[in-house]
This record gives structure tokens, C-alpha cells and sequence, in this order.
């Protein structure tokens, strides 16, 4: 079976992590590949769903890296703009319970200078979703840029937007100004708790969706880590737990519950419009799959998702515990 191809458009960032160091002087970094758009097209590509990434890689040597990382997770990088700027850095501080914390060094870097010249000859018409979101949305000079790629695209794919609110590289207003505007591009809104504290503070979950549906989203999904994921499909809910696993850290979570519920939709031939066939159990079904996609992402250090075959034997151990318990 041929899947259809997802199109992500975004930044890949140098997630740096604090590790000990030999001396008290000292302060030891392990640099490993990320950055939201990044960590869904490679968690896409390791599902099986054929993602293409369009991103502006630099040449240094964390640009080297990317690029690195991103084809050996099979990720088409045919459209990747070859970029003189340097990469965007966030170094991450983890707390106990493995929640990061970044601050970014992300200034003129090569993530957000897109030009309309640079995505021009891109072809979309093998593409049945668009993805994007995070900082590529918000960054000056080219979030304009990425903006009318997606309404232009909207004719033709379903877009899918993620807004990964980073409020200490820009503020939240920034987002809640063009919030609006990105429903009523996409057929699915993606974000986090986080994300809704920082856009509609002191808003509930539901009133949320509602807000988001008459502003032209379709699917409004919420992830609440340990509580799961609240979707609505126009107004209808559904709930689904999140998958108990022993967190490294949740660096890319959300990111890759993003890819899992966009590669099940699109096994289920449900992606590349307008959602016009899509059902709450369809809806139920894709998140929870998603779930597990971001149970095993947490199950290890920094935003590593996890390939087909690992997730199909993920699923076949929590099948063999849930038959186990049923027989005790």
C-alpha cells in the first residue's frame, strides 16, 4: 500500500542538552537534531508515511547534522534550500520530572529566512497534507513567506498547523495576533496545555475548540501529557488516555503525536481535503495511535521517535500485559 505524501515546512534546531563535565569550570552540551517541523517529518518518515521536509539548512556543522539525521530517517530533503546563515541553537535545562526548559540563540539564523522565490518551484501536487507551525509561523522576515505557501496550498492539501508556542524567543501576543488567521487555513489545530495556557489564558479545553472551530479549524486536538489528548471533530468530543511509560524526557512529544495522528489519518485515506469524511471514531482511532507514538518518544532521551517495527512491538507488548491482567 502506497501512502500519501505529507509535506512539513519548518526550522530544524540544535536541541542542546546540559550533561556533567569534567571539571567545575566546565559545561558538557549533547547536541542531538530538533525543532518541531524536524521532529514531525522524521517521526512521519519513520512510520512509513513518504514526509518531505522543506527547511532552510545551514552549512555548518549543525546544519550537517540535520541533514544527516534527516535522510537516514528516510525524510525527502529534494526542496531543502542549501542556506548561508547560521543554525538556530536552544539548549535545554530538564527538570525532574523530564520537562524542558530552552533558551534559544536564534538570531538572523538560516530557520527563518524564507523568501517566495525559494518555495516557488515547489510542487505540491503529490501532497495530501501540509504541515507547519512553531517558530516558522511567527519569525520575522519569513513568516509571511510560509503563510501565503500555506493558504496557496489550502486549495489543494489539507493543512495541519501547530502553533508549539516558545514564549522566551517570541511572545505569546505574537501567536494570539495570527491565531485567527491560521484556523482559518488549516484543517487541524495541534498544541499542547501549554500552548492553550499561553493563547487563551484561563480558558477551559472545550471553549477552546469552540473558539477554534468558528475561526475555520475543523479538528482541534489538545495534548495534556499525562491526561491524555481531548480531540474535537466541529463541536464533538473525544477523549482518549495517555499511554503509561517511563519518561527520559518529553522533548518532541508533542511533535511526534502530531506525526502519528497525521500518518493514521492517512492510512485510513482520510487526509488531502477538507476532512469532509472524517468521524469522531476515526478521530478517537488516529489519537489513540498518536498516543503511543508520543509514549515512546518520551521512553527516551531527547526527540527520538520511534520507527514502525519498534512501535508495532510496543503495541504487541501492551497487548500481551492487557491480556495478562485480564486473566489474573
Amino acid at each position: 500500500m502506497t501512502l500519501p505524501q505529507i509535506t512539513v515546512l519548518g526550522e530544524c534546531v540544535a536541541d542542546a542538552f546540559t550533561e556533567p563535565a569534567s571539571a567545575r569550570n566546565e559545561l558538557a552540551l549533547r547536541v542531538l537534531p530538533g525543532g518541531g517541523p524536524a521532529n514531525t517529518a522524521v517521526a512521519l518518515a519513520r512510520l512509513g508515511t513518504p514526509a518531505r521536509f522543506l527547511a532552510r539548512l545551514s552549512g555548518d556543522v549543525f546544519g550537517r547534522l540535520f541533514r544527516a539525521h534527516l535522510e537516514a530517517s528516510g525524510v525527502d530533503l529534494s526542496h531543502a534550500v542549501e542556506a548561508a546563515e547560521p543554525s538556530t541553537l536552544a539548549v535545554a535545562e530538564l527538570d525532574n520530572q523530564g520537562q524542558a526548559t530552552f533558551s534559544f540563540h536564534a538570531q538572523a539564523t538560516a530557520d527563518w529566512q524564507w523568501t517566495s522565490g525559494e518555495l516557488a518551484g515547489v510542487n505540491l501536487a503529490d501532497t495530501a497534507c501540509l504541515h507547519s507551525g512553531s517558530l516558522a509561523l511567527v519569525k520575522k522576515p519569513g513568516a509571511a513567506v510560509v503563510e501565503d505557501f500555506l493558504a496557496a496550498a489550502a486549495s489543494r492539501a489539507t493543512i495541519s498547523i501547530d502553533p508549539n508556542v516558545r514564549p522566551l524567543l517570541v511572545h505569546p501576543e505574537v501567536y494570539r495576533a495570527r491565531l485567527a488567521h491560521w484556523c482559518g487555513l488549516a484543517d487541524v489545530l495541534r498544541l499542547s496545555e501549554d500552548d492553550l495556557d499561553l493563547l487563551l489564558p484561563g480558558t477551559p479545553p472545550e471553549q477552546a475548540c469552540d473558539t477554534w472551530h468558528a475561526a475555520g479549524a475543523r479538528l482541534v486536538v489538545i495534548t495534556r501529557g499525562a491526561d491524555g489528548a481531548l480531540a474535537s471533530l466541529d463541536g464533538e468530543r473525544v477523549r482518549v488516555p495517555a499511554v503509561a511509560t517511563p519518561v527520559v524526557d518529553t522533548v518532541g512529544a508533542g511533535d511526534s503525536f502530531t506525526a502519528g495522528l497525521l500518518h493514521h489519518l492517512g492510512t485510513h485515506g482520510l487526509l488531502g481535503g477538507r476532512l469532509t469524511d472524517l468521524r469522531p471514531g476515526d478521530v478517537e482511532a488516529a489519537c489513540l495511535f498518536a498516543t503511543q507514538v508520543a509514549a515512546l518518544t518520551c521512553s527516551v532521551a531527547g526527540p527520538n521517535p520511534p520507527w514502525q517495527d519498534q512501535l508495532a512491538q510496543f503495541a504487541t507488548d501492551k497487548a500481551v500485559v492487557r491480556h495478562l491482567d485480564s486473566t489474573h
